[in-house]
């Protein structure tokens, strides 16, 4: 199996969203991703259902800025979010709290 692109985890994570988890959350998640793989994606959580567009959106309630390859890294287990956050890997803006539940909305890629 090749590796997974950043595109591809960004494109499947309504399929890997787990609603029950999520409960009745409801946020906008802006993702800044740099390097090789730099793209701006934006994620749509409310009503038990979500949705990733590329692109910007005006007023998120939470931004996350990391590298596209160490983002692949994080979802797939190989780089831990709290050491990659302690290291400046990851940059956050607003809702911290969203930050630390986001990762438990969604099942792991195999």
């Amino acid at each position: 199996m090749g590796e997974i692109t950043l595109r591809e985890i960004m494109m499947r994570m309504p399929e890997a969203f787990q609603p029950e988890k999520a409960g009745d959350a409801r946020a906008i998640v802006q993702f800044h991703f740099t390097g090789t793989q730099a793209a701006n994606w934006q994620v749509r959580i409310a009503d038990g259902r979500c949705e990733t567009e590329e692109g910007n959106h005006p007023s998120p309630d939470m931004t996350m800025t990391v590298d596209g390859a160490d983002y692949v890294r994080l979802i797939t287990g190989d780089l831990s979010p709290v050491s990659a956050f302690m290291q400046g890997k990851i940059q956050l803006k607003g809702d911290m709290s969203l930050a630390m539940k986001l990762t438990s909305f969604f099942e792991r890629p195999e």
